[in-house]
């Protein structure tokens, strides 16, 4: 039997100690300040708000799944984007399997099926979380100087991340590996017919680019709307929310071991923000949060579902 890899081992130990360490760092902020979590309450306004919020967060993943097929258009392929959307909102919700990866081998799964090719389908799926870590780290770079005083080093690191993954995804440093990779495929492969049409961008993805900006801003108001149920928000705290926002939703998004950025999130939250607003109400809005994005995928899964029924039916 064939003994794990060190580097195999390795991951799976890393993703652990970082599953372990949110949760731990979770566990004692809650200890620390469960009695003041206990006294917040949400009146009926609050209510209210936070179903607002969770409309607009559904509508974020909605926007999310449009852009995907922009994504695909980029490659182009040609798709009807009700149906790509479908399989976007439906398995999105398996990211929260462990893993963190069932979402997108769902998603190459349901566009082999409509047609798109095997890499075209794979290539979408790992076009979209650089575009989507890529317009993060715009807003957190835009938003640095009110998240972290005397941070030159940080906007300088942050910048160069910036660099590097807006970077990859132009098309005269993305096509060469990409052509290297067919090549490559083709000596592993003699099922692999040669005249297989490669795959390539011809332009920089700037229309994804500025959709995932755009998905960004709703997670961004569902948040906010999350935080106004349960305490007010001044207009000068604004810069300072997003950005420690965009940059827990982040850490989640690149963050190994987290399903779904469960943990990493929050506790990023936590410590971004403990010394700006009261603990506990930093620690209630995370909590609810998760609660009410989980909610919208879900609801954006079943609607999914019913108009591909109500599609097939017709």
């Amino acid at each position: 039997m064939q003994r794990p890899k060190p580097i195999a081992i390795m991951k799976k130990t890393l993703r652990w100690l970082i599953l372990g360490g949110t949760l731990f760092f979770l566990a004692k902020a809650l200890k620390d300040n469960w009695q003041e979590v206990a006294t917040i309450y949400i009146d009926g306004v609050g209510w209210s708000i936070l179903l607002i919020a969770t409309g607009v967060t559904l509508l974020a993943h909605i926007w999310a799944g449009w852009v995907w097929t922009w994504v695909l258009k980029e490659l182009h392929q040609p798709i009807h984007p009700a149906q790509f959307m479908q399989v976007y909102l439906q398995t999105n919700i398996a990211k929260y399997l462990p893993g963190n990866v069932w979402h997108y081998y769902g998603r190459i799964v349901g566009a082999q099926s409509a047609g798109v090719s095997f890499g075209a389908a794979t290539l979408s799926v790992l076009l979209e979380p650089l575009l989507m870590a890529g317009a993060a780290l715009i807003v957190v770079i835009l938003g640095s100087q009110s998240l972290v005083s005397h941070s030159t080093l940080i906007v300088a690191a942050q910048v160069c991340g910036l660099c590097v993954v807006l970077g990859v995804m132009h098309p005269q440093i993305l096509n060469p590996i990409l052509s290297w990779l067919q090549k490559l495929k083709l000596k592993q492969s003699q099922n692999q017919s040669p005249s297989t049409s490669p795959i390539h961008l011809k332009r920089y993805p700037f229309m994804p680019l500025l959709g995932e900006l755009g998905f960004l801003g709703l997670r961004n108001v569902g948040f906010l709307l999350t935080l106004f149920a349960l305490e007010p928000i001044n207009w000068h705290q604004l810069p300072l929310l997003v950005a420690a926002f965009s940059f827990s939703w982040l850490l989640g998004l690149v963050v190994p071991g987290a399903p779904g950025g469960l943990g990493v999130f929050e506790a990023t939250a936590i410590a971004t923000l403990q010394h700006r607003l009261p603990i506990a109400v930093i620690i209630s809005v995370v909590g609810i949060y998760r609660l009410v994005s989980t909610l919208a995928e879900v609801l954006a899964a079943t609607l999914a579902w019913i108009d591909e029924r109500r599609t097939a039916y017709d």
